[in-house]
């Protein structure tokens, strides 16, 4: 089998504010943007990795959703417990401190984790956890 991760999905509720952190904070490329207002898909990716991306769109768009589940995915977003994704980096320092710098939330500075990886953690702009592992 040839199978590859082509996109992870991230929920947001202000695409503005979205767009920046993961385009100017994180220095991914902008692959697509559609759409207007709040209602705006985005793929983002790393310059590098043109076959990966992340697509940033609104939460529970999709018109098979009830509005109960919709309050649900709100409440669970403001909590910072509905999205998150893995990502790593050779310079673990460099990176929390660039990132850090913007403003965003601090969930966890670098730690040597027990299981053997270092890594840290923010909330992006719509609460969703990054997590950065360091690659050795």
């Amino acid at each position: 089998m040839d199978i590859t991760i082509h996109a992870s999905f991230l929920p947001h509720d202000d695409p503005d504010a979205s767009l920046a952190f993961y385009r100017d904070t994180l220095g991914f490329g902008v692959r697509n943007d559609v759409g207007n207002g709040k209602m705006r898909w985005i793929t983002v990716g790393p310059s590098d990795q043109p076959g990966t991306s992340i697509l940033l769109a609104p939460p529970a768009a999709d018109p098979g959703i009830t509005d109960d589940e919709r309050r649900t995915i709100t409440e669970m977003m403001a909590k910072g417990t509905y999205g998150w994704i893995l990502l790593a980096t050779k310079d673990l320092d460099g990176t929390f401190e660039r990132v850090q710098a913007s403003g965003a939330e601090v969930v966890q500075e670098p730690t040597e984790q027990p299981y053997g990886l270092r890594d840290c953690a923010f909330r992006d702009p719509a609460g969703n956890l990054i997590r950065i592992q360091e690659l050795r």
